[in-house]
């Protein structure tokens, strides 16, 4: 029985540590859109920051990527930058895949 128990305290640390770092992966993937979303609308220095902070919070508004990808749609649009559904979302992959190598790096 104690042994079921290690196992199991073992696969709850595990699903802890994996949603952490999905948690970190994630923030780090929004900050990198929204300083690429930035660039595309002309932004810089602390505008730019500021701009890439905002897509970071708009993750929390529901779960999963949607909120994030109609921001960066929504404002995109209307500041006249043409960017197709299927570019902003190969750049969700893009920066998704580096942040995770990134954070794999650090250890």
């Amino acid at each position: 029985m104690a042994n079921f128990d290690e196992r199991k305290d073992g696969f709850e640390k595990k699903f802890a540590h994996d949603a952490e770092l999905r948690f970190k992966a994630e923030a780090r993937r929004n900050k990198m859109l929204g300083q690429w979303a930035a660039g595309l609308m002309g932004l810089s220095g602390e505008k730019a920051e500021a701009y890439a902070k905002s897509v970071v919070k708009a993750d929390f508004e529901e779960a999963g990527d949607e909120d994030v990808f109609r921001k960066l749609k929504a404002d995109l649009a209307g500041a006249g930058v043409d960017q197709s559904d299927h570019q902003i979302r190969r750049h969700m992959d893009e920066y998704m895949a580096e942040a995770i190598r990134q954070i794999k790096e650090q250890g």
